[in-house]
């Protein structure tokens, strides 16, 4: 009987197992794929822009394949860099619809992975380089590509790839000429991403994006 009884337990935990398994595949769990090294530091955010999910970035040229996945909920977009940014990785509507959490514009633990083998470019330019997003000499734009933002309460303020905490970044809408005046709070993704007040201080009615801009470097 007590053979019997190890027998009918052990074949009991094999079935509960396998529904496990089942139930995790079903909810899309068990097909994720590892992730590996990100390609980008920082959160990842998006533009509004419509069309099926793609991106824009600062530092992959267009047609680079990347895989974005968020940590906190396993979700995967896979995309296709369309065009320039200010960061390096901006996704578009559609492609941070496949991987946000409800209520979330922004993806603060992820991972970035290019698809094509091809070295990622190192991050952390130095002000002063000359590729597209990295800094520029003061005088002119010290970012290239368009703003956005993401939904971060307080002052105006601004988190950065280029630039070290502290610094004091005069942004302005060349599509109405609101000027903002921002520090560096934190590390981001981009070379400015601005916060909420930062955002309403010079967007346009409606737009979660502002394409022309200029970005200066305070002394």
């Amino acid at each position: 009987m007590r053979v019997q009884r190890k027998h009918v337990m052990a074949a009991t935990v094999a079935v509960t197992a396998t529904v496990a398994v089942s139930v995790g595949t079903g909810l899309g769990f068990a097909d994720t794929a590892p992730v590996g090294r990100s390609v980008c530091a920082g959160s990842v955010t998006f533009s509004a822009e419509g069309g099926p999910p793609a991106a824009t970035s600062d530092r992959f040229p267009v047609g680079t394949r990347l895989r974005v996945t968020n940590l906190d909920n396993r979700k995967v977009a896979t995309v296709t860099v369309t065009g320039p940014s200010g960061s390096c990785v901006l996704l578009n509507a559609a492609a941070m619809d496949l991987v946000r959490e409800p209520g979330k514009n922004v993806v603060r633990r992820n991972v970035v992975e290019r698809l094509d083998g091809a070295a990622a470019p190192a991050p952390g330019a130095q002000p002063g380089e000359t590729r597209p997003g990295a800094a520029q000499p003061i005088g002119g734009s010290v970012c290239s590509g368009a703003l956005t933002f993401f939904a971060e309460g307080g002052a105006p303020a601004a988190t950065s790839g280029q630039f070290p905490l502290g610094t004091r970044l005069r942004v302005t809408n060349l599509d109405n000429n609101k000027v903002v005046t921002v520090t560096v709070t934190g590390p981001s993704g981009s070379c400015v991403l601005l916060n909420t007040a930062a955002m309403d201080a010079i967007r346009e009615p409606g737009k979660n994006l502002v394409r022309r801009n200029t970005v200066e470097l305070l002394r």
